[in-house]
């Protein structure tokens, strides 16, 4: 009985056996979980009393409850943190009711129980083939609110890994926000942020997006910083919207090269739907990550999984009807090993994962993965995106 807890508990932790070497391994993974909404309509309430890193500072409020808050002003500048420092203010999401029994959606307690055992189905297999356990750090796209992903790690495949939770409310006019999930055994968390990603419409009027979520920390004792992306569009066509995504890989880029600076030992993970593919111009001029290990250099750190999955044909959606692999992962260069095995963490493999019961295999949308939503008749289905994942390993070093 002893032996078989002590090869549990290495299980556990990611720890195989390979010809005689130990060796551990972590998965980094996402998933666009494609509105993800509770079923209570609500709007934004932001306490600029508060610090910025607390999540009172900004959240999500059920309408009826708006009542019992202190509201300072009617706010009407632009949706800032900085601006709205020391102020207490509501902001109305648009479509708030879309999501609710009420609403043409018919979106009952029921079907969102339903939709999260789904998605713990899904995050739990991500990379399990290879390390015997949950992703270890999990970005989650298209989420509503903190409460959503309080109530997806309540599902017992997800449980027993005892994430910890990484989540800014965005200024998206819908309430579209991104997070990521980290198993607290694994990755200490050293530091979390946003990056504002400012772009404007035609008429030069703001335009609100999603941030880009940074989180900083130590994974398995070496320094990591993780950054979730969801990028503007391709909403009025892919070349007049590309502009959005040149700015958000300019942030993007900004940050990443300021932590690379400032200490060039941590191992960066760029990841999310991009809305744009691995040779678009955002991602591969101005974010310059390149696509072959070859290509990598001092000037050019920066290295896209996928490319070679993309022009093998892999795709992880399909807009107008066309395939594209707008999901992928960005890694610094010092997580590419020529070798097979290193002390440190590095690249095992990458997938985007679809499995048979992800795609849909019938109708007018067979071969496309299996959505939640068919316009507003829920499906029962998972997700109108496959989701991503890369493996890293190194030789375990413990006793």
């Amino acid at each position: 009985m002893k032996k078989h807890f002590i090869l549990f508990a290495l299980f556990a932790f990611g720890i195989i056996f390979s010809q005689q070497t130990r060796v551990q391994r972590a998965t980094v993974a996402f998933m666009n979980v494609e509105n993800l909404w509770d079923t209570v309509p609500s709007a934004d309430y932001i306490d600029g009393t508060k610090d910025v890193h607390n999540p009172a500072f900004h959240r999500s409020v059920p309408l009826d409850s708006l009542r019992y808050l202190e509201v300072t002003e009617e706010y009407k500048g632009e949706w800032s943190n900085d601006l709205l420092m020391g102020k207490k203010v509501i902001r109305p999401q648009i479509l708030a009711d879309d999501f609710t029994e009420n609403s043409s959606k018919n979106w009952t307690p029921a079907k969102y129980k339903e939709k999260m055992g789904n998605l713990a189905k899904v995050i739990s297999e991500l990379g399990r083939q290879y390390t015997n356990d949950n992703p270890v750090i999990v970005g989650l796209i298209e989420i509503e609110n903190r409460q959503v992903i309080v109530d997806l790690l309540k599902e017992p495949l997800l449980a027993k890994s005892n994430y910890g939770i990484v989540h800014y409310n965005s200024y998206d006019a819908r309430g579209i926000d991104i997070a990521i999930i980290y198993q607290k055994a694994r990755f200490k968390v050293t530091d979390t942020y946003t990056k504002e990603i400012k772009i404007f419409g035609d008429e030069g009027k703001r335009s609100y997006t999603r941030d880009v979520l940074v989180a900083r920390g130590v994974l398995d004792g070496e320094k990591v910083a993780f950054f979730m992306n969801h990028w503007p569009s391709r909403s009025g066509g892919e070349a007049r919207s590309l502009p959005r995504r040149i700015a958000a890989a300019t942030v993007l880029k900004s940050e990443m090269d300021r932590i690379l600076a400032e200490d060039p030992s941590t191992k960066m993970f760029a990841m999310g739907d991009f809305n744009d593919d691995p040779v678009s111009p955002s991602l591969k001029k101005y974010l310059g990550a390149v696509g072959e290990p070859s290509q990598l250099s001092d000037k050019t750190p920066y290295y896209n999984l996928m490319t070679k999955l993309y022009k093998a044909g892999v795709a992880s959606l399909a807009y107008r009807d066309a395939p594209n692999l707008f999901d992928q992962i960005i890694v610094s260069k010092n997580l590419y090993s020529p070798e097979k095995l290193s002390k440190t963490y590095s690249v095992y493999r990458t997938e985007v994962y679809a499995p048979s019961y992800l795609i849909n295999n019938q109708g007018q949308w067979k071969g496309y993965p299996l959505r939640s939503w068919d316009g507003d008749n829920y499906t029962s289905g998972y997700s109108d995106h496959f989701p991503a994942f890369t493996v890293i390993q190194k030789e375990y070093l413990g006793k």
